[in-house]
């Protein structure tokens, strides 16, 4: 009985991703719980501290179709963690010999912690992998329209001429950063959990780091200098980082999303029968894509606090905070994804309408290259002169409606020094980009 709507059969089409659902829901965890203590029994086999046959037999068992999930789900309710049911039903289906070796020396921490890290870096290489796909369309974006001019805004206001590539490269540079960011973390975030009881090792007395050593090679997980039971700050990295993710990804949603307002109409998401359609306007082709990203955004970061808040654990075992987490972060995850997912729609398959960017300019009567023109006049007639000439020139063409370029060709000011060539060149607004083609070029070649 789903409540989180990111969960339902229904809204989970829209919120979230089906492929984040199989790495990070309950039974994948429940799976993983599983292959720590496979892991567990093989490490400490190896090194001869349990038989061997009981490290098999409890490899073969630990498959979460062998689980009972109702006695699973009354005992976790019992005691409140699931390993200690989980443990149980494992020892029973390895057999009275071998499972009386399971959970040798651990602590039900390690098991959880350790469990979720796998699930992590399942999410992440998914992540990762999207997030390639969409740095890679970016690019192409950004090279095809490397010098199709559009009014730049700020403001919410026409501002100066810029180029659509170089929109589209600072959308794309932020998401190169991220990806060099998770790289940067993964050391970090995924690390192996094994400490026992109180973070010592103690009932492994002096095997204790052969066996951690043995444990993180049998799961490829890093080796941490301490045990990070009440340590959290791997997991808020995390969370952290995939809501500055979500950010980068809202704000590339936000500026398509204004874009395709019907008066600006500059871009749009792709078409598709019936998408983005009104019940009541049949007119309507609604920025579907961008808000789903800009929601699942807006819900990944207003997680994050919660995780942030359950780094005070208590001593050297917390109470509760480890369930906070638990509730966080899978959904910051999903909804992480989720975002991901929609924007790939967006880089892959957004319509740019050059000509209309190009007529949007032209609807400014060439006001927007006004500082061009003043830049361009002040080695002729001095700075302030030339701000006073081409105010009053810009007030002549809001009050007559004709364009700048006319409204300066009436000013014996300007043409003392200047033919209609060169007011032409001057309010041309391809003329004004000034170092936008250069970062294009840069943001590119972090590529190569």
């Amino acid at each position: 009985m789903s409540v989180a709507p990111g969960d339902g059969p229904v809204f989970g089409a829209v919120f979230g991703s089906y492929a984040m659902r199989a790495i990070m829901g309950e039974r994948a965890f429940l799976q993983r719980m599983l292959d720590v203590e496979a892991a567990l029994a093989r490490a400490q086999a190896r090194l001869g501290l349990i038989p061997a046959e009981a490290a098999t037999a409890i490899t073969a068992a630990a498959r979460v179709e062998m689980l009972d999930i109702p006695a699973l789900a009354a005992a976790t309710r019992n005691t409140g963690f699931a390993v200690v049911g989980l443990v149980k039903q494992l020892s029973a289906a390895a057999g009275p010999e071998a499972g009386r070796w399971t959970h040798w020396g651990t602590t039900t921490q390690d098991i959880t912690d350790s469990a979720f890290v796998l699930q992590m870096r399942d999410a992440f290489a998914l992540i990762e992998g999207d997030l390639d796909r969409l740095i890679a369309a970016l690019a192409l974006l950004a090279q095809a329209h490397r010098g199709t001019v559009m009014a730049g805004r700020t403001h919410a206001q026409q501002a100066l001429p810029i180029t659509f590539g170089h929109k589209v490269a600072l959308w794309l540079d932020p998401l190169i950063t991220m990806r060099d960011r998770l790289a940067q973390a993964r050391p970090r975030m995924l690390r192996l959990q094994f400490g026992g009881a109180a973070g010592t090792l103690a009932s492994l007395g002096e095997d204790g780091l052969a066996v951690q050593r043995e444990l993180a090679a049998e799961l490829d997980l890093i080796v941490p200098a301490i045990p990070w039971h009440v340590a959290r700050d791997g997991m808020a990295e995390a969370a952290c980082w995939l809501a500055m993710l979500t950010g980068c990804l809202a704000k590339m949603a936000t500026d398509i999303m204004l874009l395709m307002q019907s008066e600006v109409a500059e871009a749009s998401e792709p078409s598709a029968p019936g998408r983005g359609g009104s019940s009541a306007m049949p007119q309507k082709r609604n920025p579907i894509a961008c808000e789903y990203v800009i929601a699942q955004a807006r819900s990944a970061q207003t997680l994050v606090p919660q995780v942030l808040g359950a780094m005070a654990h208590e001593h050297e075992r917390g109470a509760g905070g480890q369930q906070v987490e638990q509730l966080a972060l899978p959904q910051i995850f999903l909804y992480a994804h989720g975002a991901l997912d929609q924007a790939l729609l967006l880089g892959e398959g957004l319509v740019v309408d050059a000509a209309r960017m190009r007529r949007n300019l032209e609807d400014s009567r060439g006001l927007i290259v006004a500082e061009a023109v003043m830049m361009g006049l002040a080695p002729l007639l001095g700075r302030n002169p030339a701000h006073d000439v081409v105010h009053h020139a810009c007030d002549v063409a809001m009050a007559e409606g004709v364009t700048l370029d006319a409204a300066l060709a009436r000013d014996a000011r300007v043409t003392a020094h200047l033919d209609a060539a060169g007011i032409a060149r001057l309010t041309d607004p391809a003329n004004y980009l000034g170092a936008a083609p250069a970062f294009i070029d840069r943001v590119l070649a972090r590529l190569s």
